[in-house]
């Protein structure tokens, strides 16, 4: 019951802040919307963000919901910062078209073996500006891209996959 509580506090304060300043319809709207979000997620943040007490069953903490929500947030800004910057790169190449473009499709290694996590992580990467998930091989744990500017090989979206990657660790996992 916490959770649900500590869920709906969390989806009201988002409502608010993309509301600001919030009038009384706003407010009301906003305890719908959050407390529909609430029931709809209350499955998938109860599994994920609880932990395993070694006999194959869930064990449901507050610190353990704590912790990976407080990753979450982590998470919400590493992500917004990403996409700055994809968002900047696109627009630049669309404005000046001479700029070299090289589309490559690259397969990349990935620890994460839940599916809310390499969900997570193929929607991260596609909805980043320049990056596309084109499949997920979720036994050999790789994960395939399609990127808009292959620049000096992968590395570079090596890297943006392993910081998601790193993060959605100890949120899903």
């Amino acid at each position: 019951m916490m959770h649900a509580l500590i869920q709906f506090l969390l989806w009201f304060f988002v409502w608010l802040l993309l509301t600001w300043p919030p009038s009384v319809n706003d407010v009301i709207s906003g305890v719908i919307v959050s407390i529909f979000v609430s029931v709809m997620t209350i499955d998938v943040f109860n599994t994920a963000y609880s932990r395993g007490n070694g006999n194959g069953r869930p064990k449901k903490s507050l610190s353990g919901f704590i912790f990976r929500l407080s990753w979450f947030v982590c998470y919400l800004f590493v992500f917004l910062w990403e996409c700055i910057k994809a968002n900047v790169d696109v627009a630049f190449r669309v404005l000046h078209p001479d700029l070299p473009i090289r589309p490559a499709t690259i397969k990349a290694k990935t620890s994460l073996k839940s599916e809310i996590g390499l969900t997570f992580l193929a929607n991260s990467l596609t909805l980043t500006p320049g990056r596309t998930t084109i499949d997920i091989d979720k036994d050999k744990g790789y994960i395939y891209l399609h990127i808009l500017n292959l620049k000096h090989g992968k590395e570079d979206h090596l890297t943006v996959l392993g910081r998601y990657e790193n993060i959605l660790r100890r949120i899903f996992e």
